[in-house]
């Protein structure tokens, strides 16, 4: 192809990266509800609906866009419709991985996906937990990389860097006809190196933003990695399809090397038969990788103080507090991170916020659950929030959406008392089919086959008490399931 081609006529298959557990932003971001589908950039949106809206414009920038395609972990399927549903966007495919491989294996599903049928489009590869506030100058470099990417060149944006940026890793350029080509690829520097590379010039941020074609992404892989690219056709071979869910085999997938992008791919480009250019990027990027820089793209008031729900801020600075919900009150602090969510407060030196995943590390080692699951844990029929927990007791809020329903289950330890705060319940209790309205209750024995529905237009609320000698989640059987879980 010559460079003259338009980007317009270029097919362009947009791929988002929703897969990761976000770490280092506990006790917000946990297992079961990672950062990428909260609501952190200062909008009403979460990280990955913005994301998806700024590839959706594109369109408007003139490239001729596909149904995006989502990379994603199995638990998260559900989170992606109802998220994307809000936004009115339909997916291409939900490519969902049984575990979690890192981004190389990620990204051959999409490419693979996009092979499908003999097409072979520019990916325009996101990861799905970033922050951009300049979309005019983001569809502006996307168009320059799409017309690179169409010439099956690999494509990479960088981040044109204002400040010795110690938390990321670096690319350093060389100019060549027009478009800055990829001399070498430089971890995370300390602050000495990070500052004399923006004195010298031609060093940008890595922003783990990609674009070429599909079948450019095979063809490396296939040279560098010939064992992931074996692997994941391995498992891509044995897929399951379902609606728009696309499980690659469980027990193949499980058996793929686990590895990223960078270290896969790109980082072995330079000087190889594939040719890796640069664009750059100045679009108030962030990838919000800690809550050092959640404070840094938040508002602040008159102190640098950045004060996100029901907070208190007397005499303090440059602070960042979070609440989830209860009034968080400082005084006299500076330099700080404090969060506070139902069941978990998390405070920090602001420089050392990074150091938040070693928190969640020990709660993993000691057995504890506050690192995957929020009090409150979100289900594909809606969700419950555990208020109140004793020895034998176990007392739960829980909504359901209209039209949806649990699956048809019994439990071999527990009993349970339901009560209907607001809605219209339809429930199975044994042989027995009742419609509950608001105050009215019933009982639901220990071993007794059930199931709660709303039939109604309006959600379901419910107040449920359980007792018995085990409450685990785990002593559920299923009988009948609309959502396909066992």
């Amino acid at each position: 192809m010559t460079s003259t081609l338009c980007a317009d006529a270029i097919a362009v298959q947009p791929v988002i990266m929703a897969g990761g557990s976000g770490t280092r932003l506990w006790p917000l971001s946990r297992a079961g509800y990672p950062k990428q589908f909260l609501v952190l950039g200062g909008s009403n949106r979460s990280l990955f609906q913005e994301a998806s809206l700024r590839l959706a414009g594109l369109a408007q920038a003139g490239l001729a866009l596909a149904a995006p395609l989502v990379v994603g972990n199995e638990e998260h399927r559900f989170l992606v419709l109802d998220q994307l549903r809000e936004l009115r966007l339909d997916p291409a495919a939900v490519l969902l991985e049984p575990v979690g491989r890192n981004t190389a294996p990620a990204l051959t599903l999409a490419a693979l996906q996009a092979l499908e049928g003999g097409h072979d489009p520019v990916l325009v590869v996101t990861p799905a937990d970033q922050t951009v506030t300049d979309e005019a100058a983001y569809a502006a470099a996307l168009r320059q990389a799409v017309r690179l990417a169409a010439q099956d060149r690999v494509v990479i944006l960088g981040i044109t860097p204002d400040a010795p940026e110690t938390g990321y890793g670096y690319i350093r350029t060389t100019p060549d006809d027009g478009a800055a080509r990829v001399a070498q690829f430089v971890e995370k520097p300390d602050r000495a190196t990070a500052e004399r590379y923006l004195a010298e010039g031609g060093y940008f941020w890595n922003s783990g933003m990609f674009v070429l074609r599909a079948s450019v992404w095979m063809k490396a892989l296939q040279s560098f990695r010939p064992d992931i690219a074996a692997a994941v056709q391995t498992a891509w071979a044995g897929r399951q399809c379902d609606a728009k869910f696309v499980r690659p085999d469980s027990v193949a997938f499980a058996a793929v090397p686990s590895e990223s992008v960078d270290y896969a791919v790109m980082e072995r480009c330079p000087g190889s038969a594939f040719d890796l250019r640069m664009v750059p990027l100045s679009a108030g990027w962030n990838d919000l990788g800690a809550w050092e820089a959640v404070w840094q793209v938040a508002g602040k008031d008159a102190q640098g103080n950045a004060c996100i729900g029901d907070v208190i801020a007397q005499d303090s600075r440059d602070t960042l507090v979070h609440s989830s919900g209860r009034l968080v009150s400082v005084v006299g602090v500076e330099n700080l991170v404090v969060v506070e969510t139902a069941d978990a407060v998390m405070v920090a030196d602001r420089s050392r916020s990074q150091e938040v995943k070693q928190i969640v590390a020990q709660l993993d080692k000691r057995g504890r659950t506050e690192h995957t699951l929020h009090r409150k844990v979100h289900r594909p029929w809606g969700w419950y929030d555990s208020i109140d927990a004793g020895p034998r007791h176990q007392v739960k809020r829980i909504m359901v959406k209209p039209g949806a329903s649990l699956s048809l289950q019994m439990h071999h330890h527990r009993a349970e008392h339901w009560i209907v705060v607001t809605g219209t319940a339809e429930i199975t209790n044994g042989d027995k089919v009742m419609i509950l309205t608001e105050n009215q209750s019933t009982y639901i024995p220990l071993g007794q086959v059930h199931r709660l529905a709303n039939p109604g237009k309006v959600p379901l609320e419910i107040i449920e008490v359980q007792s018995g000698s085990y409450l685990g989640e785990d002593d559920i059987v299923r009988y009948e399931d609309t959502y396909g879980r066992r």
